[in-house]
C-alpha cells in the first residue's frame, strides 16, 4: 500500500473516499468495499484521503473525541481491506480555510486525479463546511469525475459510527464494540521497559507504548495478543493509571501473557480486548492488590477458555 503525505500529486487516476476513518468500523468497511469495486470498474486506484490530526483536535482540542486508532493502526487496517493508496493530509487551520471549490479542484482533481469520489451522506468539506454531496454532484460535469454517497450502515440495531464504538468501549461492552467494528477492539504498540513490579509478584507484564493519550477504555480485561509466533496468546491486561502504585495519572497498558515468561522488549504487539473484568480501583494495601490480581488472572483464564 502506498502512503503519501503533504500536497497530493498523483500520477495515476484514483477512486477516492474521504474521511477520518477512526476505528474503521462496519460503516467504513462498507464504504471501502464499494470503493474497491468501483475502482476496478473505472480503472482507478482505490484511495483513502484522510487527515492528521483529527480536525476537532485542531479547533476544539479540549472537546475532541478520544481516538479509537492511532494513524499506524488505521493504516494497518486499511491495508488489510484492499486499499492501495492512502494520502494523509496534514490538517491545519490554513488547510481548513480552503474553500469547497479549491478543495475539489486542488486536492481531488489536480492533486489526486479523482475519477470517482465516494463519501458518506452527511459528509461536509471546505471552509465553514460549505461543501456537501450536492456540491460534489454539481462539480461532476465540469471536472469529469463520478460522485456517489453511501447511506448509513446499521449494526446491532444502531448506526455504525465511531461515536457508538466509543460509547460501547467506555461502558465496558466489549461484545457490542466488536459487533460495530466487525472485530475485537485492539490497541497495538511496541513493548518498552517498565518498573518490573509485575515480575516481582509473579506476574511479569509486557508494557505497551501507548499512542493514545486518552484511551477510549480503561480497566482490567481478558485479552488475546497478536504479534508473537503463536497467534491469539491469552492474557490479562490493565489499562489505566495504576492508582495503587503510580500516582502521576499517566495511562499505561500492561499485559500479562499466561504461561509465557520471556523478554519481549522491542516486539510490536496488538492487544485485543475481549472481556472487561472490572474497573480500576485503588487498593488499601499491596497485599490486597496482589490478591485481586490473582482473582483477575483466574477469571480471565476461565473466560478465554470458555
Amino acid at each position: 500500500m502506498l502512503i503519501t503525505h503533504g500536497w497530493p500529486a498523483a500520477t495515476r487516476p484514483n477512486a477516492v473516499t474521504i474521511g477520518n476513518f477512526d476505528g474503521v468500523h462496519l460503516g467504513h468497511q462498507a464504504m471501502l468495499a464499494r470503493l474497491t469495486a468501483r475502482a476496478a470498474s473505472v480503472g482507478a486506484v482505490p484511495t483513502v484521503l484522510t487527515f492528521e490530526p483529527h480536525p476537532r483536535e485542531v479547533f476544539t482540542p479540549d472537546a475532541a473525541p478520544t481516538r479509537l486508532t492511532s494513524l499506524r493502526e488505521k493504516l494497518e487496517i486499511l491495508r488489510g481491506l484492499g486499499v492501495a493508496h492512502v494520502h494523509v493530509c496534514r490538517f491545519t487551520r490554513e488547510f481548513a480555510a480552503l474553500s469547497a471549490e479549491d478543495f475539489v479542484r486542488r486536492i481531488l482533481v489536480d492533486g489526486l486525479r479523482a475519477r470517482y469520489i465516494l463519501v458518506g451522506d452527511d459528509f461536509r468539506f471546505g471552509a465553514k463546511r460549505a461543501g456537501d454531496f450536492a456540491f460534489l454532484q454539481a462539480a461532476c460535469q465540469h471536472h469529469g469525475f463520478e460522485a456517489e454517497a453511501l447511506h448509513t450502515v446499521e449494526a446491532v440495531g444502531q448506526r455504525a459510527s465511531s461515536t457508538a464504538v466509543r460509547e460501547a468501549l467506555w461502558a465496558g461492552d466489549m461484545a457490542g464494540a466488536a459487533q460495530l467494528l466487525g472485530r475485537p477492539y485492539s490497541i497495538s504498540g511496541r513493548v518498552v521497559g517498565g518498573d518490573q513490579l509485575g515480575r516481582k509478584i509473579g506476574y511479569p507484564t509486557a508494557n505497551i507504548l501507548l499512542k493514545h493519550n486518552r484511551p477510549p477504555l480503561k480497566g482490567v480485561f481478558a485479552v488475546r495478543v497478536q504479534g508473537l509466533t503463536t497467534p491469539n496468546w491469552p492474557g490479562v491486561a490493565n489499562l489505566g493509571t495504576r492508582p495503587s502504585v503510580r500516582p502521576d495519572g499517566k495511562p499505561t497498558l500492561e499485559v500479562h501473557l499466561f504461561d509465557l515468561d520471556r523478554n519481549l522488549y522491542g516486539h510490536h504487539l496488538r492487544v485485543e480486548f475481549l472481556h472487561k473484568l472490572r474497573d480500576e480501583v485503588k487498593f488499601p494495601s499491596f497485599d490486597a492488590l496482589v490478591a485481586q490480581i490473582d482473582k483477575d488472572a483466574q477469571q480471565a483464564r476461565e473466560l478465554l477458555n470458555a
